[in-house]
């Protein structure tokens, strides 16, 4: 999707939570983003918000604030129920939702070794490096 918005990026910058799946500890997180930042052949730059503050992502903030409005406590009961509602939200300033069920099956429990994170080209910001780095493509 960005790709085809974007051709010619050179970079790509991500806001991410603090914790969950993407926190700014997991290292299965940043072998993914190396590979991806290989894929695109571009440095991805992520800048972690401080633990427990989701609330300060502003995307997230105006897109979840709509979702209860839209659902109106209709029965959760499929997917597709779930999809729809997520995808109804819109503002008057030009926000649009799309959203798309990931069928995809995903293994649990992956361990990253030490040797695999050592392998990311990862180069901490010098505030706050723990929060705020940028994976570079590595050449091969």
């Amino acid at each position: 999707m960005g790709q085809e918005r974007f051709p010619k990026a050179k970079r790509l910058i991500i806001t991410a939570d603090g914790g969950g799946s993407n926190g700014s500890r997991v290292r299965v997180w940043k072998v993914e983003l190396q590979k991806l930042a290989n894929e695109l052949k571009i440095p991805i730059t992520v800048c972690h918000l401080p633990p427990c503050t989701s609330k300060w992502n502003k995307i997230e903030h105006k897109l979840f604030s709509f979702i209860p409005i839209n659902w109106r406590g209709k029965p959760l009961r499929t997917y597709q129920t779930i999809v729809q509602i997520i995808a109804v939200p819109t503002t008057k300033k030009g926000l649009k939702v799309r959203a798309k069920l990931d069928t995809n099956k995903y293994p649990k429990g992956i361990t990253v070794s030490d040797h695999e994170l050592d392998g990311v080209n990862l180069s901490r910001h010098s505030f706050c490096g723990n929060w705020n780095y940028t994976i570079a493509p590595t050449l091969k």
